[in-house]
């Protein structure tokens, strides 16, 4: 969809003594856009009777346009919004979809009522997917994303960087694997290109009418990869099961924060006499969770993230099918950092704050345990430092 450039106002406007007084300054979306582009934000708000906002590295920022009406609101909405996606905003007052605007990018767009006004949200999309290895991410990312079968999970809070990683996850694959790729988002995001892959994208509402009609149907099109854009009820996370255990390589999202509450979601979706048989499944599906954390770089430009990834060995297996040891599940990733590539939060932070990409203060506000950070940092050691032996020399890379 592209954005139009605007209305131009009528003409000034007649003034009480005869003489013309200027009208004001009228709200243009596509200027709002460059501006959001032009200072690198990742995210646009747009408000009735405030200017436009913008996110930069985590941060909002006031902009120096004018403020906005509720016509302007509505009028950005009859822009944007085609008959269906107004006929749905009009049942379910908001609705996502993606635009692409001319010589700017792609937004992911929300609109939204609020106080009985529009609002809008726009999330800043890159054309070009980046490369893996461009996003600081473990060396075991690579390898997790060509596992021939079974389920990964991308978790993290909103803004993260879980979308990126699986776009960039499913570069990598396209670039290695012959296989046939079908996605199913809402919206799409990130245009992929075949490489040596097939990559088939599925829209919610243009492509397929919903995830559910979408996953019914999608074993029957000869995937290898399946790539959901959220696991959002246990319908989804049903089929998903279902495919990684019949063969398919999976890969979705999930807001959690680590691997163990996205084990204790999962199988917080079924009832609790299913509780036993999904950790069975799971124990066999599973493969890898990569959660994520955004960390503000040392140089202030832009962030970094800061990963724990949780690879399904056969001891983390066992700990997946005993309700009784899910708290153990952090101490046995840090074990299987030498072995298994995995890693904490902490041993991330501290990957990345010995290259110097990231501060001690930074490091230390996002730890899970900031105390036992300080003291590794300053060389002091405890018994459980079995998987941090090598985290200092590169190991996360």
């Amino acid at each position: 969809m592209r954005v139009d450039e605007g209305l131009a106002p009528d003409g000034p406007l007649p003034s009480p003594g005869g003489r013309s007084a200027a009208p004001p300054r009228e709200f243009v979306l596509r200027e709002a856009l460059e501006e959001m582009v032009r200072r690198g934000a990742s995210d646009l708000h747009l408000k009735a009777g405030r200017a436009p906002v913008v996110r930069i590295h985590g941060e909002l920022f006031d902009t120096a346009l004018p403020s906005l009406r509720p016509d302007d609101l509505k009028r950005c909405a009859e822009q944007l919004l085609n008959a269906r996606q107004k006929e749905s905003f009009a049942e379910r007052k908001e609705i996502d979809f993606a635009i692409g605007v001319q010589g700017l990018g792609r937004f992911r767009t929300n609109v939204f009522q609020q106080r009985g006004t529009l609002g809008f949200s726009f999330r800043a999309i890159p054309f070009e997917v980046p490369p893996l290895d461009e996003l600081h991410l473990p060396r075991v990312v690579q390898d997790v994303s060509l596992t021939p079968r079974g389920l990964v999970l991308v978790t993290g809070v909103t803004g993260s960087g879980k979308s990126t990683t699986l776009a960039s996850m499913i570069r990598y694959l396209s670039e290695r694997r012959a296989v046939n790729v079908v996605t199913v988002e809402d919206p799409i995001e990130f245009l992929h290109r075949d490489a040596k892959a097939i990559i088939s994208q599925r829209e919610v509402g243009t492509d397929t009418h919903s995830f559910h009609d979408a996953l019914r149907y999608v074993l029957r099109q000869d995937p290898d990869v399946i790539l959901l854009g959220e696991i959002r009820d246990r319908a989804s996370m049903e089929t998903v099961l279902k495919a990684a255990d019949t063969g398919h390589l999976v890969l979705s999202t999930l807001h959690t924060t680590d691997a163990a509450q996205t084990i204790g979601r999962i199988i917080s979706f079924f009832p609790p006499h299913q509780h036993s048989e999904i950790r069975g499944m799971l124990a066999v599906a599973l493969k890898a969770v990569i959660s994520l954390r955004l960390i503000p770089r040392a140089d202030g430009k832009g962030r970094v993230p800061a990963a724990e990834v949780m690879v399904n060995t056969a001891a983390m297996s066992d700990r997946i099918r005993a309700a009784d040891q899910m708290h153990t599940i952090p101490d046995l990733i840090a074990e299987g950092r030498t072995q298994y590539g995995m890693q904490t939060f902490d041993q991330s932070l501290m990957h990345l704050y010995q290259r110097g990409l990231i501060s001690f203060d930074w490091a230390m506000h996002y730890a899970s345990n900031p105390s036992e950070f300080a003291l590794r940092v300053s060389g002091v050691e405890s018994s459980s430092d079995a998987g941090w032996a090598d985290v200092g020399a590169g190991g996360g890379r």
